[in-house]
């Protein structure tokens, strides 16, 4: 059983930076960061496989960066030129397969509580 806490989240300014992180324990494959605003659908940011593979959603590209440490415990995902439509809870997950895709929340088994950023 994996498990996951998110920690960093805050309110930022428009053209402002954020810094996620989240502490993953258990064996897992894929680790991903989705995020959910309010009467919304839950949608994936950003996914890095074992084998270093990343893969971002299109409003992620260029501006979000996903990253783990060498010893697979802490995720992050660095957030750069942030806009008032990235305000949403931000949820790391994680699976012991390579067969998900941050298109499909659902593939993802493992979920972090939540940690909530606000974009003014």
């Amino acid at each position: 059983h994996v498990q996951l806490v998110e920690s960093g989240g805050g309110s930022a300014q428009t053209g402002g930076s954020l810094r996620l992180s989240c502490v993953v324990s258990g064996d897992h494959r894929m680790v991903a960061w989705f995020r959910q605003a309010p009467g919304t659908t839950r949608e994936g940011v950003a996914g890095l496989g074992d084998d270093g593979s990343t893969s971002y959603a299109e409003f992620a590209k260029g501006r979000f960066t996903i990253s783990q440490d060498g010893a697979k415990t802490t995720l992050t995902l660095q957030m750069n030129s942030l806009q008032p439509d990235d305000t949403a809870m931000y949820f790391c997950a994680a699976a012991r397969t390579t067969y998900c895709f941050i298109d499909l929340p659902s593939t993802f088994t493992s979920w972090g509580q939540g940690t909530q950023v606000t974009v003014s």
